[in-house]
């Protein structure tokens, strides 16, 4: 396991201070502000501590209130609201500087038998044919330098692949609003069924709102021509996968309006099971003239 995937599972390890909180500490994203993945998967973390091992989260639902600080700890208080038979609920509330700053809910669920379908894989390339984020990056001289480095840093955990040219990449003429990304952990992870399941819902954050940037042809916050922020993030965990192994995060935006983006993904395993469905809004807006 390398140290960027060591340090990030060291990062969503949280402190339990009482019998319904938890303390995590914060770093900085790509831009001087907590990442929402970050948040969204210690919060995660916070619930699934307060639930019984044989029930996973099938899923989530959650709303950033307001910007995090990355030089400040979170607390995250869980509301146990209900457990049942089949299915667990809790309500966790993020707190800085007496503040919430965000709020999830989700469900957990007892395995059990049931009917089966999916909507099929999409076509994609395999993903070792594809540039790894460095390779990508250090072919970019239109982005400052230091912009590339805190993209490096922010995904040294995960060995992230796009498919095609990402939105910093290729940008000025709008594209389909459509993004492919392939993703695992940079290192072999335990066992435990939720950790893969929080793995994911930290990198879920990561480029959700790509297909959004390729609809106007912008190329978003590495070259600052757009500025914006997620405001609510869902996820659907449908089948058992393993972050550590290959999946494909299927990206697309069907709606940008109002100073508002849409984005809506599934991502599968390599095999072509359908894993998780994602939908997240975000502030997506072109930068005010001063």
């Amino acid at each position: 396991m390398n140290q960027a995937l060591q340090s990030l599972l060291d990062l969503l390890d949280l402190e339990q201070i009482e019998e319904n909180i938890f303390r995590g500490q914060s770093r900085s994203a790509v831009v001087p502000r907590v990442f929402g993945g970050q948040v969204a998967a210690q919060a995660l973390v916070a619930a699934g501590r307060t639930v019984p091992a044989d029930r996973a989260p099938h899923s989530l639902h959650a709303y950033f209130l307001r910007t995090g600080d990355p030089g400040a700890p979170i607390v995250y208080t869980v509301d146990r609201m209900n457990d049942g038979r089949s299915f667990t609920t809790r309500r966790v509330v993020a707190i800085q500087h007496g503040q919430p700053i965000f709020a999830l809910s989700a469900s957990f669920q007892k395995y059990e038998e049931g009917f089966d379908h999916q909507a099929p894989m999409p076509p994609a390339p395999d993903p070792v044919t594809l540039p790894t984020s460095e390779d990508r990056l250090s072919g970019y001289g239109h982005i400052d330098p230091q912009v590339v480095e805190r993209f490096l840093e922010a995904r040294a955990a995960v060995d992230l692949r796009y498919v095609d040219e990402p939105p910093y990449g290729q940008f000025g003429e709008p594209r389909e609003p459509h993004s492919q990304v392939w993703f695992r952990a940079n290192g072999k992870l335990a066992d435990d069924p939720l950790l893969h399941i929080v793995l994911a819902t930290y990198v879920s954050d990561m480029t959700l709102l790509d297909s959004v940037l390729l609809a106007h042809g912008r190329g978003g916050w590495a070259v600052g021509d757009v500025v914006g922020a997620s405001l609510d993030h869902a996820m659907w965990f449908h089948r058992p996968f393993r972050a550590d192994e290959w999946l494909l995060y299927d990206q697309e935006s069907p709606s940008a309006y109002g100073g508002r983006g849409l984005g809506q993904a599934r991502i599968y395993t390599q095999d072509g099971h359908l894993a998780i469905s994602v939908i997240q809004e975000g502030v997506v807006r072109a930068p005010r003239a001063r």
